[in-house]
Protein backbone atom coordinates (compact mmCIF):
# COMPACT_ATOMS: atom_id res chain seq x y z
CA UNK A 1 0.00 0.00 0.00
CA UNK A 2 2.76 2.21 -0.01
CA UNK A 3 3.58 4.60 -3.62
CA UNK A 4 0.94 2.59 -5.29
CA UNK A 5 -1.83 3.21 -2.35
CA UNK A 6 -0.80 7.35 -2.25
CA UNK A 7 -1.01 7.86 -6.18
CA UNK A 8 -4.33 5.64 -6.41
CA UNK A 9 -5.56 7.99 -3.66
CA UNK A 10 -4.44 11.07 -4.97
CA UNK A 11 -5.65 10.49 -8.61
CA UNK A 12 -9.21 9.56 -7.11
CA UNK A 13 -9.04 13.17 -5.51
CA UNK A 14 -8.17 14.74 -8.64
CA UNK A 15 -10.73 12.85 -10.47
CA UNK A 16 -13.06 14.25 -7.52
CA UNK A 17 -12.25 17.73 -8.60
CA UNK A 18 -10.63 18.04 -5.24
CA UNK A 19 -7.09 19.19 -4.35
CA UNK A 20 -4.79 17.34 -2.82
CA UNK A 21 -4.63 17.35 1.03
CA UNK A 22 -1.72 17.35 2.95
CA UNK A 23 0.04 14.17 3.31
CA UNK A 24 1.70 13.08 6.51
CA UNK A 25 4.64 10.67 6.44
CA UNK A 26 5.10 8.20 8.84
CA UNK A 27 7.37 5.26 9.30
CA UNK A 28 8.47 2.97 6.58
CA UNK A 29 7.69 5.43 4.06
CA UNK A 30 3.68 4.87 4.48
CA UNK A 31 1.70 8.00 3.43
CA UNK A 32 -1.23 8.29 4.94
CA UNK A 33 -3.82 11.66 3.97
CA UNK A 34 -4.59 13.76 6.53
CA UNK A 35 -8.27 14.56 7.36
CA UNK A 36 -9.96 17.31 5.63
CA UNK A 37 -13.77 18.22 5.02
CA UNK A 38 -14.92 17.61 1.35
CA UNK A 39 -18.15 18.73 0.06
CA UNK A 40 -20.38 15.23 0.17
CA UNK A 41 -22.31 16.23 -3.04
CA UNK A 42 -19.71 15.64 -4.87
CA UNK A 43 -19.15 12.01 -4.05
CA UNK A 44 -22.92 11.26 -3.39
CA UNK A 45 -25.55 13.34 -5.28
CA UNK A 46 -27.38 14.45 -1.89
CA UNK A 47 -26.58 14.93 1.77
CA UNK A 48 -26.83 13.19 4.29
CA UNK A 49 -28.17 14.30 7.77
CA UNK A 50 -25.55 16.10 10.07
CA UNK A 51 -24.32 14.87 13.17
CA UNK A 52 -23.01 10.95 12.18
CA UNK A 53 -19.99 8.89 11.84
CA UNK A 54 -20.71 6.71 8.26
CA UNK A 55 -17.83 4.01 7.72
CA UNK A 56 -17.23 2.44 3.46
CA UNK A 57 -15.19 -0.12 4.01
CA UNK A 58 -14.59 -0.79 0.18
CA UNK A 59 -12.76 2.97 -0.09
CA UNK A 60 -11.45 2.67 3.81
CA UNK A 61 -13.09 6.15 4.45
CA UNK A 62 -14.57 7.24 7.19
CA UNK A 63 -16.92 10.11 7.29
CA UNK A 64 -17.61 12.71 9.84
CA UNK A 65 -20.91 14.70 8.74
CA UNK A 66 -21.22 18.61 8.69
CA UNK A 67 -23.97 21.02 7.83
CA UNK A 68 -24.20 21.69 4.19
CA UNK A 69 -23.79 18.37 2.96
CA UNK A 70 -20.31 18.49 3.59
CA UNK A 71 -17.96 16.02 5.91
CA UNK A 72 -14.72 15.13 7.63
CA UNK A 73 -12.77 12.31 6.31
CA UNK A 74 -10.45 10.05 7.82
CA UNK A 75 -8.59 6.94 5.78
CA UNK A 76 -9.38 4.13 7.61
CA UNK A 77 -8.52 0.21 8.35
CA UNK A 78 -11.46 -1.99 8.67
CA UNK A 79 -12.44 -5.86 9.40
CA UNK A 80 -11.06 -8.65 7.81
CA UNK A 81 -13.85 -9.60 5.53
CA UNK A 82 -15.17 -12.62 7.83
CA UNK A 83 -14.86 -10.56 10.29
CA UNK A 84 -16.76 -7.42 9.22
CA UNK A 85 -20.11 -6.43 10.76
CA UNK A 86 -22.06 -4.03 8.97
CA UNK A 87 -25.02 -2.06 10.51
CA UNK A 88 -26.57 0.57 12.20
CA UNK A 89 -25.15 1.62 15.99
CA UNK A 90 -24.59 4.38 18.07
CA UNK A 91 -21.50 5.55 20.36
CA UNK A 92 -22.35 4.41 23.55
CA UNK A 93 -18.98 5.07 25.47
CA UNK A 94 -16.13 7.03 25.02
CA UNK A 95 -12.43 6.59 26.59
CA UNK A 96 -9.01 8.13 25.92
CA UNK A 97 -6.18 5.61 26.48
CA UNK A 98 -8.54 2.74 26.80
CA UNK A 99 -7.76 -0.22 28.22
CA UNK A 100 -8.31 -3.81 26.25
CA UNK A 101 -9.56 -6.73 26.66
CA UNK A 102 -9.22 -9.68 23.86
CA UNK A 103 -13.21 -10.79 23.26
CA UNK A 104 -14.26 -14.41 23.55
CA UNK A 105 -14.42 -14.36 19.24
CA UNK A 106 -10.37 -13.84 19.28
CA UNK A 107 -9.88 -16.19 21.74
CA UNK A 108 -11.36 -18.53 19.81
CA UNK A 109 -10.03 -17.68 16.79
CA UNK A 110 -6.17 -17.10 17.82
CA UNK A 111 -5.76 -18.44 21.54
CA UNK A 112 -1.86 -18.93 21.19
CA UNK A 113 -1.74 -15.22 20.59
CA UNK A 114 -4.68 -13.64 23.02
CA UNK A 115 -4.29 -16.44 25.78
CA UNK A 116 -1.76 -14.23 27.78
CA UNK A 117 -4.41 -11.16 28.12
CA UNK A 118 -7.50 -13.44 28.69
CA UNK A 119 -7.47 -12.21 32.08
CA UNK A 120 -6.50 -9.07 32.67
CA UNK A 121 -5.80 -7.57 29.21
CA UNK A 122 -3.48 -4.06 28.84
CA UNK A 123 -3.84 -1.49 30.45
CA UNK A 124 -4.20 1.96 28.09
CA UNK A 125 -0.82 3.66 26.03
CA UNK A 126 0.87 3.82 23.81
CA UNK A 127 1.22 -0.02 22.74
CA UNK A 128 -2.43 -0.89 23.96
CA UNK A 129 -4.27 -2.03 20.32
CA UNK A 130 -7.03 0.53 20.96
CA UNK A 131 -4.73 3.08 20.72
CA UNK A 132 -4.97 6.89 21.92
CA UNK A 133 -8.94 6.83 22.32
CA UNK A 134 -12.07 4.84 21.02
CA UNK A 135 -15.51 5.64 20.61
CA UNK A 136 -17.76 2.10 21.77
CA UNK A 137 -20.49 1.17 19.24
CA UNK A 138 -23.63 -0.15 20.94
CA UNK A 139 -27.10 -1.38 19.53
CA UNK A 140 -30.42 -1.01 20.97
CA UNK A 141 -31.46 -3.97 22.99
CA UNK A 142 -28.02 -5.33 22.79
CA UNK A 143 -25.54 -3.38 24.32
CA UNK A 144 -21.86 -3.07 23.69
CA UNK A 145 -21.47 -4.75 20.83
CA UNK A 146 -17.93 -4.95 20.88
CA UNK A 147 -16.91 -3.03 17.98
CA UNK A 148 -14.82 -0.07 18.20
CA UNK A 149 -13.86 3.04 16.26
CA UNK A 150 -10.12 3.36 17.86
CA UNK A 151 -6.74 4.28 17.14
CA UNK A 152 -3.89 2.52 15.75
CA UNK A 153 0.39 2.99 16.89
CA UNK A 154 0.70 1.11 13.02
CA UNK A 155 -0.27 3.14 10.00
CA UNK A 156 1.00 0.82 7.51
CA UNK A 157 -1.97 -1.04 8.19
CA UNK A 158 -4.13 1.94 6.86
CA UNK A 159 -6.33 0.89 3.89
CA UNK A 160 -6.39 -2.50 4.34
CA UNK A 161 -8.61 -5.15 6.37
CA UNK A 162 -6.40 -6.10 8.91
CA UNK A 163 -8.31 -5.78 12.33
CA UNK A 164 -10.75 -8.29 14.06
CA UNK A 165 -13.99 -6.56 13.04
CA UNK A 166 -13.12 -2.65 14.26
CA UNK A 167 -12.79 0.27 12.49
CA UNK A 168 -8.94 1.57 12.87
CA UNK A 169 -7.29 5.01 12.71
CA UNK A 170 -4.07 6.35 13.17
CA UNK A 171 -3.84 8.01 17.01
CA UNK A 172 -3.53 11.40 15.40
CA UNK A 173 -6.82 11.03 13.22
CA UNK A 174 -8.76 9.36 16.18
CA UNK A 175 -7.60 11.97 18.72
CA UNK A 176 -9.26 14.66 15.99
CA UNK A 177 -12.34 12.63 15.31
CA UNK A 178 -13.04 12.08 18.63
CA UNK A 179 -13.26 15.73 20.37
CA UNK A 180 -15.84 16.15 17.69
CA UNK A 181 -17.88 13.24 18.16
CA UNK A 182 -20.61 13.10 21.32
CA UNK A 183 -22.54 10.40 23.13
CA UNK A 184 -25.07 8.74 21.30
CA UNK A 185 -24.24 9.64 17.80
CA UNK A 186 -25.50 7.60 14.83
CA UNK A 187 -23.04 4.92 13.22
CA UNK A 188 -23.48 3.39 9.87
CA UNK A 189 -21.03 0.55 9.17
CA UNK A 190 -21.94 0.01 5.43
CA UNK A 191 -21.46 -3.55 3.99
CA UNK A 192 -18.65 -4.91 2.15
CA UNK A 193 -19.66 -5.18 -1.51
CA UNK A 194 -16.44 -4.86 -3.77
CA UNK A 195 -18.01 -1.76 -5.34
CA UNK A 196 -19.13 1.85 -4.50
CA UNK A 197 -22.29 1.14 -2.00
CA UNK A 198 -21.84 4.41 -0.50
CA UNK A 199 -22.37 6.26 -3.77
CA UNK A 200 -24.73 4.16 -5.36
CA UNK A 201 -26.96 3.57 -2.02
Amino acid sequence: MRTTRRHVILGSLATLGLAAPVLAQVPDTVAIIMPHVIDLRNERGDPLPMGEIHVIPDQFKLYWTLPDGKAWVYPIRVGRDALYVSGTFYVGAKKEWPSWMPTPGMLRREPELYEPYAEDGMEGGPGNPLGARALYLFQEGRGDTFLRIHGTNDPRTIGQSVSNGCAGLTNEHIMHLYERVPLDTRVVLYPKTGSDAFVNG
